[in-house]
């Protein structure tokens, strides 16, 4: 089985389901290190996380202070980095602006769940809590695929 030492989460600004995810699986207990990175496809410039999903995650414990966006780069991927977006049209772009790149999947894909984690940004509250619920789901499933091979 092949083992991770970064999880890299990736969507559209890396403002909001990003960041969301990385702190959702910071918050599980794994078996080892893993460096966990948050990255937008498109970012002009640095911008801290959105204020509705900082919201939904310090309501449910977990804070990640001095939050910014970073776009993925070259640097992001290794034989041993996971790549996880939250639509499949992530997967393709990053696949088409790096083509050799290797262990990119759709998050939900990835853990056996049907349906794409849905953008919440421009709805109310719920929908970002919504958006939470739906990613710790398939992340809970992640980490025992990360904790399974020690």
């Amino acid at each position: 089985m092949k083992q991770y030492d970064r999880v890299v989460f990736v969507a559209r600004s890396g403002t909001c389901r990003e960041p969301m995810a990385a702190g959702i699986l910071g918050d599980f207990m794994l078996k080892r290190d893993i460096e966990i990175l948050a990255r937008g496809l498109i970012v002009s410039f640095p911008e801290p996380m959105n204020q509705k999903a900082e919201a939904v995650l310090i309501s449910n414990g977990i804070s990640i202070p001095d939050f910014v966006s970073v776009e993925l780069s070259e640097d992001d991927f290794s034989e041993s980095t996971l790549i996880l977006t939250m639509e499949t049209s992530h997967r393709e772009k990053i696949l088409n602006r790096f083509p050799n790149v290797q262990n990119v999947y759709v998050l939900t894909e990835f853990v056996g769940d049907e349906l794409e984690i849905l953008d919440p940004y421009g709805g109310a509250l719920p929908a970002y809590g919504l958006c939470y619920e739906t990613l710790r789901k398939s992340i809970k499933k992640l980490v025992v695929f990360l904790n399974e091979g020690e």
